[in-house]
Formats: structure tokens, C-alpha cells, sequence
């Protein structure tokens, strides 16, 4: 049969359509935290992106993309319902998940996942784990000890003559490492770990004592995929809940992107001496790492420390990372699963110049006890404000209405000409927000904003700094 010129037209339109049709991928995002907001939200901006699914979510994942009624404790019927709705990439979030081993059992039945493995995951899971790789692979890293019995960890820490952390093993919610002044506070955080069990049974097994650094923190994300390594632009979080850095920590309560203090200088030594010997020894252990690398360090007069790596995507940094993400993240996390990343076009990985700063506001009481199912208002107001995106994380769809529900609620993060301009955007935003019992920092940047300071680094003679910026792809050792 012959075509005309019109049914040539419809043809290739409709080959057109196929073949665009067959291309969207359909992903998979796990957890409901702001993390997951944001992850969603830039997903969902991929031109070959499908539906952007998450499980279980937030209100805000309800309106980027697709809540789902499950969480990822129940590896069976996700893994049923990624293969029934072809979902190309699942993006696993929160750490418990993996390291309950999700990427393994997902990966098992065929399915991509860009997270680590359970092995691989435990440079976050275990403390004792992290440590004995950092001192194995030679990260710069605090003067430690591990003990496995209260009584031994108690005459330790009343031998020093220096402040020292307490670190439970395990996962605890982030409330497992406590910074102490002295020995009195220390002889308690050894008590409420390992005697007490205040974080869980499994948790405070083992304790890991190291010697309390001072500084100013900075956080270093890498996206690692096989031999490749690309580092994200720096952030700074601010981890207490007052001003001034006051008060007990926090899951974060606010951070801004680029931070500054991440000069060249610093990111060439972080890649040289942290990222490219773990990533290293990880593959000579044969628990290669892929995924997100999150190297916490403090910057201290005699040179960077790690003071802990993570094993997936900051909370809240990653708000303020994506914010100014302008190319395709889908690509990227394609990449890394695919250990591809090596192979992207210099242009495959841009930034939006402007900075950004994320202001956390907080139900009542966190990080102590608090309510929830406070009603929220002013979300539309801020909303419409130019570069604010307000990302949720405590938080749920009661009816029509969108309540509290969690400790941490809302990261409302803004775009700005310069980080006071930032800064200012955001607060503009956190001020047309409303629900009962809410608070927040006002601070979140000022540290930048303040005389720069100089940071030293451990610089190695060998590195050339001008081959390096913050955005270089390098090459893992292997």
C-alpha cells in the first residue's frame, strides 16, 4: 500500500511518538523525608522521565509526583511493583533501608537502584566499620578508640586530657553521636549507649571514642559510579537547633550551596585524600561503593578531618544542591548505576551560579518530643514567591489540608544574586508560613556572610590544583 505526503507526515509523527513514548522511564523514589521532595521534584523535570513515583512520601511528593501506600520495609511488594509498572530506576533515600539490604534484594530480581549495597553501606551504618576503613586507607580522621565494654570505655575517656566524642555503632537516628565537654559528660554518654541501651540493643555493642575536634564543618557529596568520582558543589549544614550554633543537634536545620569555605584548594585535597583512597580500599575489599558519598569534615587549624561519611544524599543538602541543579539529575543517577558517569559530556553536569539557602522550620519541641497534625498555612503564598521552592518533609495530606508530621516539616529554600540575597528570599518564604508550635533559625548562612576565614588543608605536593574545580570528574585509583 502507498502513503501520501499526509500519511507519510502521520507516520513518522506517530513513530516519533513511539519512540518518545518508549524512552520515559518510570522511576522510583524511597522515603518521605525533604530529601525525597526534592529528589521527586527534580526527577520529575527530566524530559525523558515517566512517572515519578514515591514511597510512601510527603504532601509535597502527593503534588510532584505519586505517593505510594507503601515504605521500603516491605521489600516483596516493592519489588512486585516495580517489575509490574517497569520502573527503570529506584532512588532508595534513607539509610536504615540500606542498611537493611533493599538495593541488594531490588538488584537480586533485576532491578536498577542507584544506592549502595548493604556491605558497602556499612561506611554509614557502622561506626567501628568507618573508622577502621578511614585508618586503613589513611582519610585524615580523629584520634580513636573502640571498645566493646563499658568499663574499659569509661577508664579511657577519664584518661584524657581532651574533650572527646561518644559514638554509638550503629544507626540511631542521628542522635547516636554525643559531643561531650568533659569526662563527667563523656562517663554519661558511654552509660546511656552501652549500659542503658537508649538507642537500641544492637546499636551500642561497640563504641567508638574519638578525640572532639574543633573547626568549622563543611559537607562534600560525590556522586561514585565504577572508576568515576564527581564531586557536588560544597554545602555547609547547621546542625544545632538555636542560633549560634546552641542547643542539641539536630537532623539539620538548615545549609546553603556553594559554601564558600569549599575552595579549589580544599575540594583538590578532599578528592586526593578522602574520596579517591575510601572509594579505593572499598573496591580492594571487594564492597565497591556506588551511589552518594557524603563526607562530613571538619576544617581544623592543622588540616581537614572526616568526622563521618554518609551513604546517601544529604538532608538538607540536597535541597540546596538540586535547587541550583539546571541538567537532567535522571541522567546522572542513570549514570551511576550504569557506572557510565565517566562517560558524560563535560556539559551533563551544570549548576545555576546563584546561591541557595534552605531554612528548616521545626514542629514545637524538636529535637525533644513533639505533636503533630498541626494544620499549615501560607504554603501557596510562599510558593508563588520567585526561585523559593518550598520542600516538605514532616508532613501529610489530611484531606484537602496539609499537616505536620514529623520533627523536621519544612525546608522552604530559595535562589538568590548573592547568598545574603539567598538568604533573604528564604526567610521572605518562612515568614508566610504558619502552624502551630513552628520554629526555625535565624541564621541559617550568616556564618559566610561573616569574614571569610583561612582554612588550612592537607594538601598533597602532588596534586596540581588548577586541574581540579569543584565540579572535575576524577578518576578513582583501581
Amino acid at each position: 500500500m502507498r502513503l501520501n505526503a499526509m500519511d507519510h507526515a502521520r507516520h513518522s509523527r506517530l513513530n516519533r511518538m513511539d519512540l518518545m513514548s518508549e524512552a520515559k522511564r518510570n522511576v522510583l523514589v524511597v522515603g518521605k523525608g525533604g530529601r525525597e521532595h526534592a529528589l521527586v521534584w527534580r526527577l520529575a523535570q527530566s524530559p525523558t522521565a515517566g512517572t515519578i513515583y514515591c514511597a510512601p512520601g510527603n504532601a509535597g511528593t502527593a503534588s510532584d509526583g505519586v505517593n505510594l501506600s507503601f515504605d521500603g520495609t516491605d521489600f516483596d511488594r516493592m519489588a512486585r511493583f516495580c517489575l509490574k509498572e517497569d520502573i527503570k530506576l529506584v532512588v532508595i533515600g534513607p539509610e536504615d533501608l540500606l542498611a537493611l539490604g533493599l538495593s541488594d534484594y531490588l538488584r537480586r530480581r533485576g532491578i536498577k537502584v542507584f544506592g549502595p549495597t548493604q556491605l558497602a553501606g556499612r561506611v554509614e551504618s557502622s561506626k567501628v566499620f568507618s573508622k577502621n576503613l578511614m585508618r586503613h586507607a589513611d582519610v585524615p580522621t580523629a584520634e580513636f578508640r573502640i571498645f566493646d565494654h563499658p568499663d574499659a570505655a569509661r577508664t579511657y575517656v577519664e584518661s584524657r586530657d581532651y574533650p572527646v566524642v561518644v559514638k554509638a555503632d550503629g544507626l540511631a537516628a542521628g542522635k547516636g553521636v554525643i559531643v561531650c565537654k568533659d569526662a563527667a559528660e563523656a562517663r554519661r554518654a558511654v552509660e546511656r549507649i552501652m549500659v542503658k541501651e537508649e538507642f537500641g540493643q544492637k546499636v551500642g555493642r561497640q563504641i567508638v571514642v574519638e578525640k572532639r575536634l574543633e573547626g568549622e564543618e563543611i559537607s562534600l557529596l560525590a556522586l561514585v559510579g565504577g572508576r568515576s568520582i564527581l564531586l557536588l558543589p560544597p554545602c555547609q549544614d547547621h546542625k544545632a537547633v538555636g542560633d549560634g550554633d546552641t542547643g542539641p543537634n539536630t537532623g539539620g536545620m538548615g545549609t546553603y550551596c556553594p559554601a564558600p569555605i569549599g575552595t579549589a584548594e580544599l575540594l583538590a585535597a578532599a578528592e586526593e585524600t578522602v574520596f579517591v583512597p575510601i572509594v579505593h580500599a572499598m573496591k580492594r575489599g571487594r564492597y565497591p561503593f556506588g551511589g552518594v558519598l557524603f563526607a562530613g569534615l571538619m576544617l581544623t587549624n592543622q588540616g581537614h578531618r572526616v568526622l563521618e561519611f554518609n551513604a546517601r544524599f544529604g538532608d538538607p543538602e540536597t535541597q540546596v544542591i538540586l535547587m541550583r541543579l539546571t541538567s537532567d539529575l535522571l541522567v546522572l543517577l542513570e549514570a551511576t548505576a550504569d557506572e557510565t558517569l565517566g562517560d558524560l559530556p563535560e556539559d551533563a553536569v551544570q549548576f545555576d551560579p546563584r546561591p541557595a539557602v534552605c531554612v528548616v522550620m521545626c514542629s514545637g519541641g524538636y529535637p525533644g518530643k513533639y505533636e503533630t497534625g498541626k494544620m499549615i498555612q501560607g504554603l501557596d503564598a510562599a510558593a508563588a514567591l520567585p526561585d523559593v521552592k518550598v520542600f516538605h518533609a514532616g508532613t501529610k495530606l489530611n484531606g484537602e489540608r496539609t499537616v505536620t508530621d514529623g520533627g523536621r516539616v519544612l525546608g522552604v529554600t530559595a535562589l538568590g544574586d548573592t547568598l545574603a540575597d539567598a538568604k533573604a528570599k528564604a526567610y521572605e518564604a518562612v515568614k508566610l508560613i504558619q502552624f502551630h508550635g513552628a520554629h526555625y533559625r535565624t541564621d541559617i548562612a550568616d556564618k559566610a556572610l561573616k569574614e571569610p576565614k583561612k582554612i588550612e588543608t592537607d594538601v598533597p605536593e602532588k596534586v596540581l590544583h588548577p586541574r581540579f574545580a569543584s565540579m572535575k570528574r576524577a578518576e578513582a585509583e583501581g
